[in-house]
């Protein structure tokens, strides 16, 4: 049924309620059918102001310009053509739109009988004759057609009843269609409703790869059977190939729950459909060819615990049995051994090495050499060293995977607040080329430590608190080498962590690319680390697009105290290039490192130090202790001759016993600063009062 506007047309001037009560005259300016309305305007005060209303009001207010339904054939006489004349409405009124809104006259205000024409052509006439007062039939003829008016406006509420109606009904059907059972099923139909308005565009393999010095994406994995076991929501949502939205359910001062969408934007974003290949396409691919050109090229993947990152570099799981030929480790070593078949690289004579290692709460151990431990030594070059790690030439891409499948088995992992099988080191595979012995060029690819394992610095667990405070470094450490790389600083704080500086190498120099894979856990009990992950990633890629907009100086953090001072004296560490880049990254993440965290990272890198020290005298005592009783089991020998030189066996004896107290006494002076430096440590983890870090 088409919408009756009555008398109503575009010009017409009808009288309108305002909020405050004020009624006052205003132009018909458009019809809409849609909500059944009118939009009309105003001159206020020199500037115009329009407004929206319902058909019912306006009619309502204005009975003469109401709609007439069909009146049946009656004996009703038509009414004198005076009566006509006097309640007629002007046709210039309906019709003819004036050229220039008039603001209204003082006579035109609210209750004024000059406010409508019609009126002031019924006062202007003279009042009938009694022979042409209205007869009782004109009377009901009048009456019905008032009543018109009133049809109108109920049909107009029926129609408004009905969509109600319908509205709830539509209600009704969908909460018939969510599980009410489900936990949180509001919070899922907040999501359905809010991912039904969206136009989704998502990355595809037809898409073209960019070329980036730093490159930053997303990847988010599906619901595991343990999430979907228990029902939990999807709050992650990838609209499109670099986009990825976060549905973090919130709640008002009443207990109203709703839902606050946060947007993020990288390089690529990767939904739960995209396959390890896919991934590989669009970030570790396009470095391959990098490490040819005597480039270095790193590809890291960050997140939480149980986020697909060891899935995404590894390999696929099958339960606990890992295709490591689907990981990126494997996938690029095979496009490593394609590349070496061109004949532009055939003539360089290139030998493909690999490595593999892990950083462990500051420490480095061979995954390739029953997990020896292994010491990190700046050259005179000021090259870093990792003394002792073996390299093993590999053929093909199945030796890789064995490499792969022997360092995995031996990966540190232990039990975290957020995960029972939590990665606890960093897990570094490394694609190297040479060239007659020479480095030709260098491909890193790193599983990193879950990321909300550096927020258990505050654990009663000694360990479990060096194990935070050294993965939380390294984090803040690995994106400020970043920060220098891509804003060609002078320097770069490798030295802060264990992680930073045996990656030294991959961050100077002008063929550097490196790359960032952001793994993230859909489940809603996520929510909080998939957003640290996301600020992190975000940041990351923050930090490289203007140059210019941090300067390289830094102010120092004034309400920082040492408490290590005198065993920084005794133990030579003052001067320590570790303790300056470590300063250096807390000063430049001040937002993030309270000062009695900083407090508290300084103690546990002096810490660390320290037992390097204590371990590596105890390792000098212990050889000089066979050298000892190899001495004194010739003094001894000599003295079971009748006649021994008794002089000389004393003063023998005595120089080694000197001997022995002095290393003795050296190495226990160590062991105590040691100990005292565990119960610093220990006090400063008990007043650590973090400013809540963003990404970590």
């Amino acid at each position: 049924m088409a919408i009756n506007f009555g008398r109503i047309s575009i010009g017409i001037y009808v009288e309108i309620k305002r909020s405050d009560g004020r009624i006052h005259q205003a132009m018909v300016t458009s019809l809409n059918e849609d909500n059944e309305s009118v939009t009309v305007e105003w001159i206020e005060n020199g500037d115009t102001k329009g407004k929206e209303i319902d058909l019912e009001c306006i009619f309502a207010l204005n009975p003469d310009v109401a709609p007439e339904e069909e009146i049946s054939s009656s004996p009703v006489t038509p009414p004198p053509p005076s009566a006509v004349k006097v309640n007629k409405i002007p046709k210039n009124r309906r019709t003819v739109a004036p050229s220039k809104l008039e603001p209204p006259s003082r006579d035109n205000r609210a209750g004024s009988t000059r406010a409508r024409p019609g009126y002031q052509a019924q006062q202007e006439t003279a009042p009938p004759p009694p022979s042409q007062q209205p007869t009782q039939q004109q009377q009901l003829a009048n009456a019905r057609r008032k009543s018109n008016c009133v049809k109108e406006v109920e049909k107009l509420q029926e129609k408004r009843e009905r969509r109600r109606l319908q509205q709830q009904e539509l209600r009704e059907k969908r909460a018939q269609e969510v599980d009410t059972t489900i936990p949180n099923y509001e919070i899922m139909q907040m999501i359905r409703d809010f991912r039904a308005s969206l136009d989704y565009r998502p990355l595809t393999t037809a898409d073209l790869i960019e070329e980036h010095r730093i490159c930053v994406c997303v990847r988010k994995r599906p619901l595991n059977k343990k999430e979907l076991s228990v029902k939990e929501l999807d709050v992650i949502t990838i609209p499109s190939k670099d986009v990825v939205m976060v549905h973090e359910p919130k709640q008002k001062v009443d207990l109203t729950r709703f839902l606050e969408n946060q947007t993020f934007r990288f390089d690529y974003a990767f939904d739960d459909s995209a396959t390890n290949e896919m991934v590989y396409r669009f970030t570790a691919r396009p470095l391959v060819e990098t490490i040819f050109e005597r480039g270095m090229a790193t590809c890291f993947a960050y997140g939480q615990t149980g986020s697909g990152k060891t899935h995404t570099m590894g390999g696929d799981f099958s339960g606990k049995n890992q295709d490591c030929s689907k990981g990126i480790y494997a996938l690029a070593a095979r496009d490593v051994f394609l590349m070496l078949k061109k004949p532009n690289y055939k003539k360089l004579d290139l030998q493909v090495y690999a490595t593999f290692f892990e950083i462990y709460s500051g420490k480095v151990f061979d995954l390739l050499n029953r997990k020896a431990k292994l010491r990190v030594l700046e050259d005179g070059k000021q090259q870093v060293q990792v003394v002792g790690l073996q390299e093993r030439e590999v053929k093909c891409t199945e030796d890789v995977l064995k490499l792969i499948e022997i360092g995995n088995s031996c990966r540190t992992s232990g039990q975290t607040s957020a995960n029972a099988h939590s990665s606890r080191s960093h897990a570094v595979f490394q694609i190297i080329l040479r060239r007659k012995g020479k480095m030709h060029g260098k491909f890193s690819l790193i599983d990193l430590a879950g990321n909300e394992r550096g927020a258990d610095t505050s654990s009663a667990d000694r360990q479990t608190r060096l194990e935070g405070a050294e993965i939380n470094k390294s984090l803040l450490a690995l994106k400020e080498c970043i920060r220098a790389l891509g804003r060609n600083k002078p320097h770069t704080p490798f030295r802060a962590s264990k992680l930073t500086q045996v990656l030294r190498d991959s961050f100077i120099g002008e063929n550097s690319r490196t790359c960032m894979i952001a793994t993230i856990s859909p489940g809603m009990a996520s929510c909080e680390n998939t957003l640290n992950t996301l600020r992190y990633a975000n940041r990351v890629k923050e930090l490289t697009v203007d140059p210019n907009a941090v300067t390289e100086g830094v102010r120092p953090n004034t309400n920082i105290s040492n408490q290590l001072d005198v065993m920084e004296e005794e133990w030579d560490l003052r001067n320590s290039p570790q303790r300056d880049d470590l300063k250096l990254l807390c000063e430049q993440n001040e937002e993030e490192v309270s000062p009695q965290l900083f407090t508290f990272h300084e103690a546990v890198s002096q810490l660390v130090e320290m037992e390097e020290q204590v371990l590596e005298d105890h390792r000098t005592v212990f050889k000089e202790t066979f050298r000892w009783l190899e001495d004194e089991r010739v003094l001894l020998e000599m003295t079971e001759e009748v006649d021994y030189d008794v002089d000389s066996y004393s003063s023998q004896l005595e120089h080694i016993l000197d001997q022995k107290i002095e290393v003795l006494i050296e190495l226990r002076d160590k062991v105590r600063s040691f100990r005292s430096a565990l119960q610093e440590e220990e006090q400063a983890s008990k007043q650590i009062n973090p400013k809540r870090p963003r990404a970590l």
